[in-house]
């Protein structure tokens, strides 16, 4: 009750004012089965990094240089040319074994962590298209975000911070909210978004304090509002509209007093913000300086909403689509300098708290790239490539040191146990309990799922 404060009571009183549950729509529900894992953190790499020099290599590149085989002969979004050999080197490393670019130096030391899968697919070479099925399981944007399915199927471990939590830097990563929207889902349920650019976590989210009312005050103008709200709900009935803005009220009333906390990542050692890389940081060899600064502020955030019970924290590089390399290939090193040391310090902080086993870190883009050189680059630069790409998961249920999936010796496509995206939404489901094809909602006359008349579970995967 402490902890809780005036919000809690005020929820209490009317909930028994109208003879209502004092539960909220975000109250834990019961999955299908037993979790692997509690909750997830994806880092999502908007643009499409390049698996063929990232986590998936190919040695014939090299030998092919300027060629075209009939296997790369494919038609992607726009015309390329020969064969491009990856400018970065690989090694194997942990006991594992899994080979690493040089791009990833830190993060390779959790080889033996990380789950790959190197036969990732889609539909579209295209980013809106991919980015729409990586986050809602379709190419319109017409369907919930997996986020907010987790939200919807499972709730929240912690009543006073969101569901679902969407972090990126200087602004929104492409496609924009449709990305962490709920749509045909309640309102509730759709993802918040946070934007660490010239942050204060005092401010995290706009117009979320009152600064004119003390909390008593505050507890009874909420309560009067809330009450104004829900009599003209049963009178005018059912109003998908007013009932999310009846849910989104209390959610804000509560989170006025957790948010500040759970986001100040100045209550964290300075250990911890060297361990993740925050603050004044050389950047020998890095062009220009950091340019996608953020990411690492980003990690420590979703550590801590992770932490305190969030159920989703999805972390985009970002603005926009950082890694669309077509230009020069050579432009994924800053990238990767950029959030390595941030990737590898979240996995090494989860597992000293003890979260890891319970939290499915996902790290992947929205497709993959071409061995074949963009014909419209300056310098050597790759198109996209949705017919075979790499992600990878650690933590959470999954195997770790393990590599499921191939793509042709080229790393154009994938030919080995393929994994659609929506293979990949149907294990996560699993492994937060669900069943992706138990989990719906009735819309427009049909139930609707995440992973709409597809997806399998990737059972090979699992530990």
């Amino acid at each position: 009750m402490l902890s809780q404060g005036t919000a809690g009571l005020g929820m209490i009183g009317l909930a028994e004012l109208f003879g209502q549950d004092s539960s909220t729509p975000l109250t834990g529900a019961s999955p299908h089965f037993a979790p692997r894992a509690k909750r997830i953190i994806h880092l999502l790499m908007n643009g499409g990094p390049s698996h063929i020099d990232t986590f998936d290599p190919k040695p014939l590149l090299a030998k092919y240089e300027g060629q075209r085989p009939s296997t790369v002969d494919l038609k992607t979004q726009r015309k390329t040319t020969g064969i491009l050999h990856s400018p970065y080197r690989f090694q194997q490393h942990g006991h594992s074994g899994l080979w690493i670019s040089e791009l990833f130096p830190h993060v390779a030391r959790h080889a033996d962590k990380l789950c790959l899968i190197n036969s990732m697919y889609t539909d579209i070479p295209e980013h809106i298209s991919g980015l729409l099925m990586m986050n809602i399981g379709a190419n319109q944007p017409t369907r919930p975000s997996w986020g907010s399915w987790l939200s919807y199927g499972l709730g929240t471990e912690n009543q006073d911070l969101p569901a679902f939590v969407v972090i990126s830097h200087n602004g929104d990563p492409r496609p924009g909210p449709t990305a962490w929207s709920s749509n045909f889902l309640p309102g509730i349920h759709s993802g918040t978004f946070i934007d660490t650019h010239n942050f204060n976590p005092k401010r995290v989210l706009a117009n979320i304090d009152n600064p004119g009312l003390n909390r008593p005050s505050q507890r009874r103008q909420f309560e009067l509002l809330q009450r104004m709200n829900r009599l003209e709900l049963a009178r005018s009935g059912s109003d998908r509209a007013l009932e999310a803005r009846i849910e989104s009220l209390e959610l804000a009333f509560r989170m006025q007093f957790a948010a500040p906390e759970a986001f100040d990542i100045s209550r964290e050692s300075k250990a911890t913000h060297d361990l993740y890389g925050i603050g004044p940081e050389p950047t020998k060899g890095v062009a220009g300086g950091r340019k996608y600064g953020g990411f690492a502020e980003g990690a420590l955030i979703a550590r801590r909403l992770s932490e305190r019970g969030v159920r989703v924290v999805q972390l985009a590089f970002a603005p926009d689509i950082p890694w669309d390399d077509h230009t020069d290939i050579n432009d994924h090193r800053p990238k990767a300098f950029e959030c390595d040391r941030a990737i590898a310090a979240l996995l090494t902080d989860l597992e000293t708290r003890g979260l890891l086993d319970e939290t499915l870190v996902l790290w992947g883009g929205e497709f993959g790239r071409t061995p074949t050189t963009d014909v419209t680059a300056n310098k050597p630069g790759r198109d996209h490539n949705h017919f075979g790409f790499t992600v990878w998961m650690a933590g959470g249920g999954v195997k770790p040191g393990y590599r499921y999936g191939a793509t042709d010796e080229f790393g154009m496509r994938a030919v080995e146990n393929r994994a659609h995206v929506r293979d990949l939404h149907a294990t996560i489901l699993h492994l937060m309990g669900l069943d992706h094809e138990q989990l719906t909602f009735r819309h427009s006359g049909r139930d609707f799922r995440l992973t709409d008349v597809g997806g399998r579970v990737i059972h090979d995967i699992i530990a």
